[in-house]
């Protein structure tokens, strides 16, 4: 009888020591009383039991398990053991990290501790947004593209330096830089002493011309206006009286009969003209050695 109570208690300690060892590899703690909690994803990302989880990157427990919600596709529910210290209050996020050399993480982030409290059993919402490898996968196709254009850039590049006519466009570049500079210091030497000179010069101009306009307001000018009116009035009376019948230049214009006069004696002077040039010697009797009484 004793050999067989043997074997039936090896056979108890048997089934213990496999129970504890699956929970074991399942990630199960023995002794330790945990809390479990459900978090929902979109996608699992590979996550595996027994994974590690962690809070701000600290390791607070593991996963339980991994169950795809049947009755509604497309959201997975991850079962998670944590430690019972710590608190999960409304507002926690958990993440899926996917690792570089493959598998995947979750990294809890808790919420600052509020009345609002997760119980153990209730759902955890999850963030499925990329983290940091997901990006990383994101950018390798641009990341590719990058690189076919710094390749075709090099080539680009290289052509040129193997261009025969290359040292001559650095040497045209060099002199380029050479007159620019002295261009530069042509420019420097304007701006350091010509032109304090010219605002010099400009500023005594703009002095000069305050000071005649001041001294034109101090100028009284009435009395030059005065005596300009004074003579345009005087030369309005001239006129006036050169118009006027009454007066001799007036008469002189304006009378008729005396035009007519003037003009008939100037018909007669021409004619006496002409009859003195066609017979001289009726009017002039000239001789050099004087005139012989017959």
């Amino acid at each position: 009888m004793k050999k067989e109570y043997r074997i039936g208690l090896m056979g108890i300690v048997a089934l213990v020591a496999l129970f504890f060892g699956i929970n074991f590899l399942k990630g199960k703690a023995l002794f330790n009383t945990s809390k479990g909690y459900y978090i929902r994803f979109a996608n699992a990302k590979g996550l595996a039991k027994s994974s590690t989880v962690y809070a701000d990157g600290y390791e607070v427990g593991i996963v339980s398990d991994i169950i795809y919600d049947y009755r509604h596709p497309g959201n997975v529910l991850v079962e998670i053991s944590v430690d019972p210290r710590l608190v999960l209050c409304h507002g926690t996020m958990a993440r899926l990290d996917a690792g570089i050399m493959g598998g995947c993480t979750m990294n809890i982030s808790p919420a600052v501790i509020t009345d609002k409290v997760y119980h153990p059993g209730d759902t955890i919402p999850g963030d499925d947004s990329a983290g940091l490898m997901g990006k990383a996968e994101e950018m390798m196709p641009r990341l590719g593209e990058m690189v076919t254009k710094v390749d075709s850039l090099i080539t680009s590049l290289n052509r040129l330096a193997s261009d025969p006519r290359f040292p001559a466009i650095i040497g045209n570049v060099a002199q380029i830089t050479e007159d620019l500079t002295q261009a530069t210091g042509h420019l420097n030497s304007i701006v350091g002493h010509d032109l304090p000179a010219l605002t010099k010069t400009y500023n005594k101009v703009g002095e000069n011309v305050l000071t005649i306009t001041e001294n034109f307001k101090t100028l009284d000018l009435q009395p030059t206006l005065d005596s300009v009116n004074n003579t345009i009035s005087n030369v309005n009376s001239m006129v006036a009286q050169m118009r006027s019948p009454k007066g001799t230049i007036g008469a002189l214009i304006n009378d008729r009969s005396l035009y007519n006069t003037m003009n008939t004696t100037v018909g007669s002077m021409d004619s006496l003209m002409r009859d003195i040039k066609a017979h001289p010697k009726r009017y002039v009797h000239f001789s050099v050695f004087g005139r012989k009484d017959k």
